[in-house]
């Protein structure tokens, strides 16, 4: 009898002791070292569907503090120590600990007790690589340009390539960060910093995988509709048809350019970065549409004259169309136009072959698509 009661004891008791974590809350126990002047720390949730600060607290003499927060479903947060964020995951249950030092110029960390958590560090440490090697470069642009007195187009030529160069590493290495942890929200995170222009149809295949995931965290939720309403209109998928009135008053279909190339672009004559675009655009169609490039200029303005006149003034010889009703029009509703300038490229198929290429990818592309060895 008294060994079931002794074995009855010890179960209580690991019982008790397995009890101490809230189910309901997560709890944060941080150490910063050398504070300084620092009395406060702020607790910000930060994910795709908002930005807040949902808690602060004070730091104690010896440079202690906790915070414990009740999560609706896991998330990113941010603790914000003095001028600094650092990146944590938590949902109810997780008993993080945190630590700092503020004389630390690389912002280094040290996180347990939750496993995305360190992973959202790992992804930061990725980045920090990359962002090093923008911040040399960038300083060594700055040194040759002080030393010829400006910033030269030769200088900004050379060096134009080499940031893109690290760029496409970064992005590539994000990719493949987000390609591996399809299970973490982690990597939903890294997901998120992509441009998703130039990425568009890798998180549409992102979404896809990660459907089943993450169901009551409302800022994957958010993502995955975006990417779905994308998705029919994103490059490999068939253009949807619309017709659309042309300034001279007679309807135009898409379907009237079956079996040939087209550019849709979307612009409008108070849009600036539409007008400088502009004179790109004329002089790749003036070299490419002898070869098989049409364009369709489909215009957000709801002041015809003025569209005339921006036609006229930018010497813009393509076909023109307008629904006349600035972003609420029906062709723009149907391709998601949110921003301008805007463009899609469709093949004789009637197949989206790009989005949203511009001044040297533009004339890339096209040069591409219409020099093809034979």
């Amino acid at each position: 009898m008294k060994t079931r009661l002794t074995l009855y004891t010890l179960i209580l008791l690991s019982l008790t002791i397995f009890s101490c974590t809230d189910k309901n809350a997560f709890t944060i126990s941080g150490t910063v070292t050398n504070p300084g002047s620092l009395k406060k720390i702020f607790l910000v949730e930060a994910d795709s569907a908002g930005i807040k600060v949902v808690d602060s607290t004070q730091l104690s003499e010896n440079g202690k503090f906790e915070f414990k927060h009740s999560a609706p479903y896991e998330n990113l947060y941010k603790i914000r120590v003095g001028g600094s964020v650092f990146d944590i995951i938590a949902k109810n249950g997780d008993a993080i600990t945190f630590s700092t030092d503020i004389n630390d110029i690389s912002k280094a960390y040290t996180v347990t007790g939750s496993e995305e958590s360190e992973k959202i560090k790992d992804f930061n440490k990725l980045n920090n690589v990359y962002s090093d090697k923008m911040s040399k470069l960038y300083n060594d642009y700055q040194a040759k340009a002080q030393a010829l007195g400006k910033e030269t187009d030769s200088l900004i030529n050379a060096y134009r390539p080499q940031f893109q160069v690290i760029m496409d590493e970064q992005s590539a290495a994000t990719l493949k960060y987000v390609n591996d942890n399809k299970n973490s929200l982690a990597g939903f995170y890294a997901a998120t910093s992509l441009d998703p222009d130039k990425y568009e149809q890798q998180l549409i295949a992102y979404a896809d995988a990660i459907k089943d995931n993450f169901k009551d965290n409302l800022g994957v939720q958010q993502f995955e509709k975006q990417m779905a309403a994308a998705k029919p209109i994103s490059i490999g998928q068939h253009a949807p048809d619309f017709t659309i009135i042309g300034i001279d008053d007679k309807p135009i279909k898409l379907s009237d350019y079956k079996g040939k190339y087209v550019m849709l672009d979307f612009w409008a004559s108070w849009c600036m970065p539409c007008r400088q675009e502009n004179p790109n655009v004329v002089k790749q169609y003036a070299i490419y549409h002898a070869k098989g490039l049409n364009i369709l200029g489909i215009s957000l303005d709801q002041d015809k004259t003025k569209w005339q006149q921006a036609i006229t003034a930018d010497n813009l010889s393509w076909t023109h169309a307008s629904d006349l009703k600035n972003f609420e029009g029906p062709t723009e509703v149907l391709y998601h136009i949110q921003a301008i300038p805007s463009n899609f490229i469709i093949d004789p198929n009637g197949i989206i072959v790009a989005k949203n290429v511009r001044g040297a990818d533009l004339e890339q592309f096209l040069n591409k698509t219409f020099n093809k060895p034979q």
